[in-house]
């Protein structure tokens, strides 16, 4: 799946940039803001974003999740997981990168500004989940065109709640991700580039709607899929 740059950019979270620069809540002042705006500019100028993505049926139990293939099955051991793909009869693994440049640019602003650094690293986080929003979209749009009307859940990664880290292995393995995309695996199990993003995403039948901004944007204390 494609998405251009100026699209990216188009659904960067403003908030989300100042809340990774710590100011939570508040507004930083307006010679910060210009620096954003030019830091952003920069980046969707040279990232290349890349991504690939496989759907499988899924078997979801209270602590594990299995995605079926012919003639194997993947094992994720989560209760975490299995929650938040509790109802889901299939399941996405995607990956997702902004590719190399946009940590070349941070090296370079790491030499020439330190101030721009900080603001790039925030900047390539907004980038990327705005990137992964818009593929989710993508995603179930071709997937409901085969029938029944499907819901996304949110992206789960390996490393949150109890979902060990060690299932970026078989993610990378599963997609191919250093062929397909150039996207590798660090011995510590950290993806490089590092503005990249590996995930499972869940889709029901279940009429919900919260797999952008999740549980903390949704008052609907009473729902099944709610996080813990």
């Amino acid at each position: 799946m494609e998405s251009n740059n100026q699209e990216i950019g188009n659904k960067v979270n403003l908030r989300e940039i100042y809340r990774y620069l710590g100011y939570g809540t508040n507004t930083p002042d307006n010679k910060v803001q210009n620096l954003i705006t030019e830091v952003l500019d920069a980046l969707l100028c040279v990232i290349k974003p890349k991504n690939i993505y496989k759907v499988f049926q899924s078997n979801i139990s209270k602590n594990q999740v299995l995605l079926k293939e012919i003639d194997r099955t993947l094992v994720f051991e989560s209760r975490n997981l299995a929650e938040n793909l509790a109802q889901c009869s299939t399941v996405v693994l995607l990956a997702a990168t902004l590719g190399i440049e946009a940590d070349k640019l941070l090296q370079r602003y790491e030499i020439m500004h330190m101030t721009k650094a900080a603001i790039v690293q925030a900047c390539g986080a907004a980038c990327i989940e705005a990137y992964c929003n818009i593929l989710q979209e993508q995603i179930l749009q071709e997937l409901s065109k085969k029938g029944t009307r499907l819901y996304l859940r949110p992206r789960f990664s390996p490393g949150y709640g109890d979902l060990s880290l060690e299932y970026q292995r078989i993610i990378f393995q599963e997609l191919e991700c250093t062929k397909r995309i150039g996207l590798t695996l660090t011995d510590s199990l950290l993806m490089y580039p590092t503005k990249s993003v590996s995930a499972l995403i869940g889709l029901t039948a279940n009429p919900q709607s919260c797999h952008i901004g999740k549980c903390s944007q949704c008052n609907n204390t009473t729902c099944a899929f709610r996080a813990i």
